[in-house]
């Protein structure tokens, strides 16, 4: 059968600068979400406080540096504290941008759909007088932006995510090396937006899981409808050559090949199942965003997420047994 070479891809229309982007989305999809992901005075984010407000019992998402030791042994059940929450908030974006994120099987990539999203999110926190915060990894974290709450500091961000990167980086990805920079840059308790596609070598789940015990983390899941399922057989393409995005390694495979799709479909689902486990296992909250997704929409379900694990971590009314338990002033 004769090798055919791919045809060459058609060249995809340049991203709109920094600048022209935000302001499209300020209009399509800002506007739309304003008051709903956060407000003047309710939000769905949570800042730090350190005034005490509460005592409840412990929780699997809860973090174990809260405790209140005193109360779990009057009572044999752990209970932690919780606190006033302060206002002002520190949003920090973990930014896959390597070679495997730059795809799309149509127009859209998963680094136009993640820088789309990062300008919404952080343009919604910044307009309320808080502040984000980046680290970016290419094949490496090259580019950390401290924390700061304008509009140009946005634009800065989305600038540093779209610009060109050398092609000569051939190293597959490593995303527990971003998340453990993280961990020794992010040092006050934050927001943390995880955006990656995750085809990255083993290892991230246990950096993911660390990371979710100090911070309120969401991770942002990219992926394009083509990586899971591939294309429709066709008699007439025969063979074709494929290249590793991130490595350079280039193969032949035949797209009509019944064996090949089936070793393809029970990979991509194991690859899935393995995925889906780690991030469960993290415990942080997981949005699914793709290249034919409808921003606007996902935000939307997004911020309902948010509001149900709201009410579910909201405080408790004290038991009457476990006040009486209290020594006087212990709650001062």
């Amino acid at each position: 059968m004769a090798t055919r070479q791919p045809s060459p891809t058609p060249a995809r229309p340049p991203a709109p600068p920094a600048d022209a982007l935000l302001r499209q989305l300020e209009w399509t999809v800002i506007r739309p979400l304003d008051g709903l992901l956060q407000g003047n005075w309710r939000t769905l984010w949570r800042g730090a406080g350190v005034d005490l407000a509460d005592l409840r019992e412990y929780q699997h998402h809860d973090d174990v540096r809260h405790i209140d030791w005193n109360v779990t042994a009057r009572l044999g059940q752990p209970h932690v504290r919780q606190f006033h929450e302060d206002r002002d908030l520190n949003a920090w974006f973990l930014l896959d941008v390597s070679a495997s994120v730059d795809f799309g099987s149509d127009e859209t990539t998963k680094l136009a759909v993640s820088a789309a999203f990062v300008a919404v999110l952080a343009r919604v926190i910044t307009r309320h007088g808080n502040r984000v915060g980046a680290l970016l990894y290419g094949d490496h974290v090259d580019t950390v932006l401290p924390p700061r709450a304008s509009r140009l500091h946005v634009l800065e961000l989305i600038r540093r995510m779209t610009a060109p990167r050398p092609p000569d980086a051939r190293r597959a990805t490593a995303l527990g090396d971003l998340l453990r920079a993280a961990r020794g840059v992010i040092r006050r308790r934050s927001l943390v937006f995880v955006v990656s596609d995750f085809i990255s070598e083993p290892g991230w789940a246990d950096e993911l899981a660390r990371l979710a015990r100090r911070h309120d983390v969401v991770v942002v899941r990219l992926w394009d409808p083509i990586e899971k399922s591939l294309p429709a057989a066709d008699a007439r393409i025969g063979l074709v050559t494929l290249q590793d995005a991130e490595t350079g390694e280039q193969f032949s495979v035949d797209l009509g090949d019944p064996g090949l799709r089936r070793r393809h479909a029970e990979l991509a689902a194991a690859q899935e199942a393995a995925l889906l486990e780690g991030l469960a296992r993290s415990g942080a909250d997981t949005l699914e965003l793709a290249t034919d997704d409808d921003l606007l929409l996902t935000l939307m379900r997004f911020a309902d997420l948010r509001r149900q694990r709201a009410r579910q971590r909201s405080p408790l009314r004290m038991p009457a047994a476990l006040q009486r338990a209290l020594p006087a002033g212990a709650l001062r």
